[in-house]
């Protein structure tokens, strides 16, 4: 009786060993994020245009995905907002553009995004798509749709659309040779968006840190606004090369989405500290596409 005991409890082991593996091996094959050059599945999405309106020129124009941007990430969620797949590529990928989904009958929601972070936004909830300032922020271009999946394969050709604003910090002067980085610490706006509306969803606090390096007079600093025209607090600090502060300037911002604001001026002249509001700024919204401010 005791061997038949011993005998049950070490098959009773084996089947948990053996379940405690296959679950394991389920969770790997229903992996959510990855990234691939697969394009199989009856699914297949396509990025055949980038609207390039207006930061490259003043007038609508289109682009390649791969002149735009060095990453795409597309993502699947059902209609209750559960995140299904999602598929990240690099511009050195084979298929880059081109990504394919295997899903059952029903209707989804289609997301892709395109930028050119040094990582993947994290896609988790669809209506908090999160850049941060350890991959950093880029022009970014934003596709959503909700498709129906049937019993034939779906082929998807995408347009992708520009929802971030841009603040072009312009520094005039010469650069004291002590000064060794410069931070942009900004507030207003945000470093997540919503995918349904291509408008912020958090109210960030971003920074981005720049190295001074010889001749560069010009700063990019990218945002998604809660609004089509907000506005951003920005502060900008000159550092030493044991950050320590030398000079800061705070500017209150004007901004609009899928605009240029251009924002320049003698940073360094005068006093060590100040804080400048502009005001009575106005946007031609056909296609202009820049506002020019000085400080």
């Amino acid at each position: 009786m005791k061997r038949i005991i011993v005998s049950i409890s070490l098959v009773f082991t084996l089947v948990v060993i053996c379940g405690v593996f296959a679950l394991v091996s389920c969770e790997k094959a229903a992996t959510i994020e990855e990234d691939s050059d697969d394009i199989s599945g009856n699914l297949r999405v396509s990025v055949y245009k980038i609207e390039q309106t207006p930061f490259a020129s003043l007038t609508r124009g289109v682009e390649p995905v791969a002149k735009v941007c060095t990453r795409l990430s597309f993502a699947v969620y059902d209609m209750g907002g559960l995140r299904i797949k999602q598929v990240n590529q690099e511009k050195s990928n084979a298929n880059f553009g081109v990504a394919g989904f295997q899903l059952e009958e029903g209707d989804y929601q289609l997301v892709v995004v395109g930028h050119s972070a040094s990582g993947n936004p994290t896609m988790t909830n669809l209506a908090k798509i999160q850049f941060s300032k350890t991959i950093g922020y880029t022009d970014t271009f934003l596709y959503y749709d909700v498709v129906s999946i049937g019993e034939e394969a779906v082929d998807c050709e995408v347009s992708l659309n520009r929802i971030v604003a841009l603040c072009r910090f312009v520094i005039t002067d010469d650069i004291p040779s002590e000064v060794k980085k410069l931070r942009f610490y900004y507030t207003g706006g945000s470093g997540a968006f919503d995918a349904k509306t291509g408008m912020g969803s958090v109210a960030s606090k971003q920074e981005v840190k720049f190295d001074v390096v010889a001749g560069q007079k010009q700063f990019d600093l990218y945002t998604f606004l809660h609004e089509p025209s907000d506005e951003i607090a920005l502060k900008v600090t000159a550092l030493d090369a044991n950050g320590n502060e030398l000079y800061n300037r705070e500017f209150d911002v004007p901004m609009q989405q899928n605009h240029i604001t251009w924002l320049s001026g003698a940073f360094f002249n005068g006093s060590g500290s100040s804080s400048t509001t502009i005001t009575g700024v106005t946007v031609n919204t056909d296609w202009a596409g820049e506002t020019h401010l000085t400080f």
